[in-house]
């Protein structure tokens, strides 16, 4: 070991390093990520809205190459501003960005340029978008609406104690399309609101831009009991909305399905074993409720105990477990995995300034990264490549994404190398000519 280049010896073989190879960069995928920002424009008809106050003399970024920078990095797996300070001697990073990379306060002064009324037009920007990129023969649209939970440690504006979740938090609220999982419009909200708060207004107004464009097209919300309240189904019979949403348990609907709990419980819950039985339509009408709805239910035998579900339809004759499995719980898929992602793998849940207004606008950075690597996640889906159809945002980033790179550049040409090793080399081709 007294040479210091040595790292171990194994099976007889000594193991040495040096750093005098070629510059190279971990983020090859980076470049596949940019070449989609810039077809697409997302980023670029979002920079738009954004107001910029500087001193154009004083300016070296404009605010589009903040904005994409930020994105950028947030979609290849990099969710703080000071991750700038190990990457700005990126190859690939400084070759793709004209002036390279800016620092960390830049991006913080940014983050904390914006106040509410900026943050509201943008949040309209939001719903414009999804509104327009809606195909012109479209029948219908499905809109499911779920909220999660971001934990907070330390001072932000709006972090309160929420008694459900038992910790400080801000509360995120999201409008996404069933179909597509496109984001229509997220939300940030103090943390110690219910999840049904403001979502009347919210609904309102999506409903009805979706209404100026198309005029009566059929439109179906779908949610969890959460969100059942008087002023949701104001806002339906106001809109003329479909919709099927969970509800909440209470001794007037158990008592309605008693004979068939008692049934199920008697044959297969007392016997261990795994029924499911499904009652409904029938007419229900909570005392904060203006009119009756159609209530349907699960009452289920797990093989470990018993498990009742109750939801809420305006559906017409619908079968109530075609209405359940075919309908109703495919907002796990459509919606809350896709809220995952977006929390989890776009970092949504890093939401560490003081400000609320900086923090809503750190929750619309880590949708427009979402809406980049589903983008890109619709490319993979034209290809043959049907093992990558599925994979999540984190997958897409660690597979297609965190690739080594050497950057070769001159007068005229910026070369990428990748390693012959690359596993996923013909994906990356094909995607990268689609876009």
């Amino acid at each position: 070991m007294s040479n210091k280049n040595t790292a171990f010896y194994q099976n007889k073989k000594q193991y040495t390093f040096d750093f005098s190879g070629q510059e190279t960069s971990s983020d090859g995928g980076f470049s596949l990520l940019y070449k989609l920002a810039r077809r697409s424009k997302l980023i670029k008809a979002f920079s738009e809205q954004v107001p910029d106050r500087r001193d154009p003399e004083l300016i070296t970024y404009s605010v589009e190459e903040l904005i994409m920078q930020r994105v950028m990095l947030l979609a290849c797996g990099y969710e703080d501003c000071n991750d700038v300070d190990y990457l700005k001697e990126d190859p690939l990073l400084k070759a793709l960005m004209d002036n390279g990379l800016c620092s960390q306060p830049t991006l913080s002064r940014l983050e904390n340029s914006l106040n509410m009324g900026a943050v509201y037009r943008l949040a309209e920007w939001w719903v414009d978008r999804y509104v327009a990129s809606l195909p012109t023969d479209k029948e219908y649209v499905i809109i499911d609406v779920d909220c999660t939970d971001d934990p907070t440690h330390g001072d932000q504006q709006g972090s309160l104690f929420h008694g459900y979740y038992w910790q400080w938090m801000l509360n995120e609220l999201f409008y996404i399309d069933g179909e597509t999982g496109q984001i229509i419009l997220p939300v940030l909200r103090p943390g110690n609101v219910h999840s049904n708060k403001w979502n009347d207004r919210f609904l309102r107004v999506i409903a009805r831009k979706i209404r100026q464009r198309f005029g009566d097209i059929q439109i179906i919300v779908r949610a969890d009991g959460g969100f059942s309240c008087p002023g949701f189904y104001e806002v339906v019979e106001e809109q003329d909305l479909d919709f099927c949403i969970g509800l909440t348990s209470n001794p007037r609907l158990k008592a309605a399905v008693r004979k068939s709990y008692d049934w199920v419980n008697k044959h297969y819950g007392q016997k261990g074993a795994r029924h499911q039985k499904f009652v409904g339509p029938f007419s229900y009408q909570a005392d904060s409720w203006d009119n009756p709805q159609q209530v349907y239910a699960k009452i289920e035998s797990t093989g470990k105990g018993m498990n009742l579900r109750f939801i809420v339809s305006n559906f017409a004759d619908d079968d109530a477990e075609e209405l359940y499995k075919d309908f109703y719980v495919q907002r796990g898929e459509a919606s809350e995995n896709r809220i995952k992602e977006v929390k989890n793998m776009c970092f949504s849940d890093r939401l560490s300034c003081h400000r609320f207004s900086a923090n809503f606008f750190r929750l619309m950075l880590s949708c427009l990264a979402y809406e980049l690597l589903r983008n890109l996640r619709g490319l993979i889906r034209k290809t043959a490549h049907a093992k990558a159809w599925a994979w999540s945002v984190q997958s897409i980033r660690l597979y297609l994404l965190k690739v080594a790179a050497q950057v070769h550049e001159t007068v005229r040409r910026i070369h990428i190398r990748f390693s012959r090793a690359f596993s996923q080399q013909n994906l990356f081709r094909e995607v990268m000519m689609q876009c």
